[in-house]
């Protein structure tokens, strides 16, 4: 029997921090029995929103670049993202807060980065993934200008996510998910892997000049703010007392490994078709259509038309996921600023601080299409953006140890390993991207 999947607006003023009252938790009614997993659930809202175009980019470039050679890079990067999703996962369960209500108990230091860092990230990833979703409309109806398909990407993301609860939110997020995976893997199948030299990409080894690339695979793909937003999700989901702690760790892995295989194929594309073709590709998003325009002449128009809406359903899943994910983050941090009880209708999905944040998702950034994008607000956006990662990695291991989380689910001696890797990983890819934003003040 599950849990029914509603959403109260905590009249009696109770906090869904409330982990002893499981019925006050988010209006969720509590089922008795067994809570079972579903195939569907935030593990892979949280996966297909974290795995946009600029991965998609990053691997098909570390494939045409270095063959096989860092997939034992991406195996790495699932079970960090495994890692990391799971902690947030399990500080929400464990103890029915929100990871802002872990984050302040930690200090007010965690406030002050986190306030602008989500205001300023907001602003400019608003304006990147709109043109994100944007770039593969264009190219498969070139008679409609680049910004006009951005605007209608940025509108239609709203609508679903102003109008739409989360049970829908989840189902389309379920059918991009599917059109990604058909996509994508599909077209790995078509390129013939190489499972000799896949083989011999599971050994450790760092190419030359291949550092960055194996930094932002294991690091870098899948990983965005929507990793702490899991949490959110688990309530809106019904999911929300320890009943359901193995179910969350089932779907967090379950959507992790979907992730993995997305990835290993986009590393095949890039290693067996890329590579093959002897072409260089874009860095940026629009390497995708660099690779849709090698995939018409190698496999004909059919084939590249299929990679275009793959590539759209994979940007157009992270607009809705961070629209609806992140709003939810934004609502709980401006309530606790306002001093709202844990649970108020105004931190809720439709409460209005959460349609503020969907609102200043997507109307203010479409500005930065007609005024480009400020150098220091990109500077900002940069340095704020780099810190992120660190700043998860190392708050889980302050939440998830000593008096934070009950005894029960604290941290093992492992999972406190595994954890502080994934902590000094994200602090060294941190400064390189750190490095890289400040690069411009003295003309790098």
């Amino acid at each position: 029997m599950k849990a029914k999947n509603t959403t109260s607006e905590h009249p009696n003023g109770s906090s869904p921090g409330n982990a002893s009252d499981p019925e006050a938790v988010s209006g969720v009614e509590e089922a008795s029995g067994p809570a079972k997993w579903k195939v569907i659930g935030p593990g892979l809202v949280v996966a297909a929103t974290g795995v946009g175009a600029a991965d998609m980019v990053a691997t098909l470039v570390a494939g045409s670049q270095f063959g096989y050679g860092l997939l034992w890079a991406v195996i790495v990067g699932v079970i960090l993202k495994i890692v990391l999703v799971e902690g947030a996962g399990r500080f929400s369960l464990a103890t029915g807060k929100t990871i802002f209500e872990g984050w302040r108990s930690l200090g007010r230091w965690t406030t002050w980065y986190f306030g602008p860092y989500i205001i300023i990230w907001g602003f400019v990833y608003g304006a990147t993934a709109m043109s994100s979703a944007a770039l593969p409309l264009a190219a498969l109806f070139p008679g409609v200008n680049l910004t006009v398909w951005s605007v209608i990407m940025g509108l239609a993301g709203f609508a679903m996510v102003w109008f739409g609860r989360y049970a829908i939110f989840e189902k389309i997020t379920a059918v991009l998910v599917g059109i990604m995976f058909i996509t994508v893997v599909g077209l790995a199948i078509i390129a013939v892997p190489n499972v000799p030299d896949m083989l011999t990409g599971l050994i450790p080894i760092i190419p030359e000049g291949g550092v960055i690339y194996t930094l932002a695979l294991a690091g870098g793909v899948g990983g965005t703010i929507t990793l702490a937003a899991y949490g959110y999700w688990l309530r809106e989901k019904g999911w929300h007392t320890p009943k359901w702690m193995r179910v969350m760790r089932i779907d967090n892995s379950m959507a992790y490994v979907m992730t993995g295989i997305f990835v290993i194929a986009m590393l095949i594309v890039g290693a067996e078709v890329v590579r093959a073709a002897g072409v260089s590709i874009s860095a940026d998003d629009k390497g995708l259509l660099d690779l849709a325009d090698v995939l018409k002449a190698r496999y004909g128009e059919v084939v590249g038309i299929g990679f275009l809406v793959g590539f759209w359903a994979a940007s157009f899943s992270s607009i809705i996921g961070v629209w609806n994910g992140v709003s939810l983050m934004f609502a709980d941090f401006w309530g606790h600023m306002r001093k709202k009880p844990g649970g108020h209708p105004d931190t809720l999905t439709g409460g209005k601080y959460f349609k503020f944040y969907v609102l200043w998702l997507t109307f203010p950034p479409m500005l930065l299409f007609i005024l480009g994008k400020p150098i220091g607000l990109i500077l900002a956006y940069g340095v704020l953006g780099s810190l992120f990662m660190p700043f998860l990695a190392i708050t889980l291991l302050g939440l998830l140890n000593g008096k934070k989380i009950p005894k029960e689910w604290a941290n093992k001696l492992h999972t406190n390993i595994a954890l502080a890797i994934t902590a000094l990983l994200f602090i060294i890819l941190g400064v390189q991207q750190l490095y890289s934003a400040l690069a411009p003040l003295w003309g790098g």
